[in-house]
């Protein structure tokens, strides 16, 4: 079981956001933004925020760093490494179960994730039987090919509703591959709720506020 930080908005919380960071984070980077992102009248809420495994990467010289699967290339369509990406969907549904097991059931849990943990969200959304409450991917692409991502499909996930988020100016994951994904998840069936910012790739205040209206539809439900 990956090691996580957790923080709970209220006693006995009945609802979970799990969110995975970017490559070289760790699961401190996003914990700050929980007071600018909660609003009052939600339920409780356990943010859980894992760390990644540490792990060599190539396109940084196989220097090790917390990553979710290693990054073999700059482009985008052989950046990925899958065996990589299902290691972290495997730890992902690890994490999602203990949650079920502490009395938040996946129907109350939102996956999020930020560029390479956006991606493992999207990836271990697209296979879920059990659907989760909603997918929350920032900065980020599909990282698997349009056919792999059809073979995988769980028909049960698409009723998973989709936050995606990018930055205009973003160099690393350009705004392209944002627009991508979200056009294949909506071929695929998915509800997809895309938000663009004059930004890098970065989190900035307007999308945190976005999401959190986002967010108040799925908790009042």
């Amino acid at each position: 079981m990956l090691e996580t930080v957790e923080l709970e908005t209220g006693p006995a919380p009945q609802w979970c956001v799990l969110w995975l960071h970017g490559l070289g984070a760790d699961g401190h980077d996003f914990a700050p933004i929980v007071p600018e992102l909660v609003r009052p009248g939600w339920p409780a809420l356990r943010f859980v925020f894992p760390h990644a495994p540490v792990r060599p990467v190539t396109i940084n010289g196989g220097m090790r760093m917390r990553a979710w699967y290693d990054i073999r290339d700059l482009d985008l369509a052989n950046r990925a490494d899958l065996d990589g990406v299902d290691a972290s969907v495997a730890e992902v549904e690890a994490l999602i179960a203990r949650e079920a097991a502490r009395g938040i059931p996946p129907q109350r849990l939102l996956l999020a994730g930020f560029s390479q943990g956006g991606a493992i969200t999207l990836a271990a959304g697209l296979a879920r039987r059990e659907p989760l409450a909603g997918l929350i991917a920032l900065s980020t692409y599909l990282p698997m090919p349009m056919a792999t991502a059809q073979a995988r499909l769980q028909p049960q996930a698409r009723t998973q509703p989709v936050f995606m988020a990018h930055g205009t100016f973003d160099p690393v994951v350009p705004l392209a591959a944002g627009v991508a994904a979200a056009q294949a998840l909506e071929g695929l069936g998915f509800a997809v709720t895309l938000r663009r910012y004059p930004m890098q790739h970065a989190v900035c205040g307007e999308e945190i506020a976005d999401l959190a209206g986002w967010l108040d539809a799925r908790l009042k439900t």
